[in-house]
């Protein structure tokens, strides 16, 4: 049997970490677009899960309906969120070769 090499799972969770912290920054600076009402209302998501932009179709505001505004504001928001999400999750997936470990905010 094989001697048990510490050392090198040291190293190698080491070079793990530093890609994710490499690709973490990375991601922070992707985005996707999440929209509401047929693209009606949209916003930019970014890899740090931060709203960067939200967009509203001037018909919108032509005919106010206050609440109506504000569901498709929120469901632009949460479809927005849902796809950055998968795009972080997508890409952590991709460095941990789907060894099952659970990153912090990949649920």
């Amino acid at each position: 049997m094989g001697k048990f090499d510490i050392g090198g799972l040291f190293k190698q969770a080491q070079e793990l970490q530093e890609k994710i912290a490499s690709a973490q920054q990375a991601l922070a600076e992707r985005s996707v677009e999440g929209s509401a009402g047929g693209g009606m209302v949209t916003v930019q998501v970014s890899g740090k899960l931060e709203v960067l932009r939200v967009g509203i179709d001037a018909t919108l505001l032509a005919t106010p309906d206050r609440e109506m505004l504000q569901d498709l504001v929120v469901a632009a928001v949460n479809d927005g969120m849902r796809r950055a999400q998968a795009m972080v999750a997508d890409e952590m997936n991709k460095l941990t070769g789907g060894l099952g470990i659970k990153l912090p905010g990949m649920g």
